[in-house]
């Protein structure tokens, strides 16, 4: 028997599953991301800028374009409580750190290798990014220096703290989940996860309606959804606790990136686009939405 949670939110969708789409870069985008407070989305995009928009009613309203990288900007995140700082990613073997308020670049900090992946402490002291290279620097926000660098001998895919900031993890390309205890940065402690974990790991994965490996997932505010996508033309949104399709979002090509929105059921995506019928082979970048109501 269904869920009541499953029920609430199949009749959610049923008001609520409109998607509209809002130009951003002028090349695909590679991730998007929302502030803690949930007023502004930005997007990281292989144009080499940063877009961020804010949200006004069921509309994201461009705010400001971010310059300054000299290759790709392959992911971003928000501070963790503070709405108005976020930090870019790029290829251009730097991070930097921007500033809503002034639309300015506060800190550029200079890294070993081609940035693909990084994430924000929820204590909002340390900044993780990691490389090509599966080279993962850890970097004090405030002052801006390393405080501690991994070199792993696997391929890392993904990395992300706990939310008690005690733990921190890494997937890696044999579908197993890696833990660093970073009690002292300069003495990480490195585990990896059991084979019980890494087990439930795959059954999820089995159990997965995607036809190509996932790429990108999200979890709801309430910890209750899971938003997962790929090479397959639409988003799958499961509960998380049976594993049910609760919705599919359909999509016109491979999903990039999702986002649940921090507070409310809105999921901010990316896609591969391409002109369409006047041009199919030109890139675009759209940020869009889904979980508009019906009438809007």
């Amino acid at each position: 028997m269904a869920s009541q949670y499953y029920q609430e939110m199949q009749e959610s969708f049923k008001n609520n599953n409109k998607s509209r789409e809002f130009p951003a870069h002028t090349a695909k985008v590679h991730s998007v991301a929302w502030s803690c407070d949930g007023r502004r989305v930005a997007s990281g995009s292989f144009d080499k800028t940063a877009s961020v928009f804010v949200l006004e009613k069921d509309r994201l309203v461009k705010e400001n374009n971010y310059r300054g990288h000299s290759d790709s900007v392959d992911q971003l995140c928000w501070h963790p409580t503070n709405p108005d700082l976020f930090v870019t990613a790029s290829g251009d073997k730097t991070i930097r750190i921007w500033d809503v308020r002034t639309t300015k670049c506060i800190a550029t900090v200079n890294t070993k290798g081609e940035n693909i992946n990084i994430c924000w402490s929820p204590d909002g002291q340390t900044i993780a990014v990691g490389n090509k290279d599966d080279v993962v620097t850890f970097i004090d926000a405030k002052t801006h220096r390393s405080k501690a660098e991994e070199q792993f001998k696997f391929e890392v895919n993904e990395i992300s703290w706990n939310n008690d900031n005690d733990m921190f993890f890494l997937t890696n390309g044999g579908g197993c989940i890696n833990i660093l205890s970073p009690s002292s940065p300069s003495t990480l402690t490195h585990q990896t996860a059991s084979a019980s974990i890494c087990g439930t790991w795959r059954s999820w994965c089995f159990s997965c309606r995607l036809d190509w490996p996932a790429r990108t997932l999200s979890f709801s505010h309430d910890g209750k959804m899971l938003a997962s996508a790929s090479e397959d033309h639409f988003i799958d949104i499961a509960e998380v606790e049976t594993g049910e399709k609760l919705w599919e979002v359909q999509c016109d090509s491979p999903t990039f990136t999702v986002a649940w929105h921090p507070k409310r059921p809105l999921l901010a995506y990316a896609c591969d686009d391409k002109e369409g019928k006047y041009d199919s082979n030109r890139e675009v970048g759209t940020v869009k939405l889904f979980g508009l109501p019906n009438d809007s």
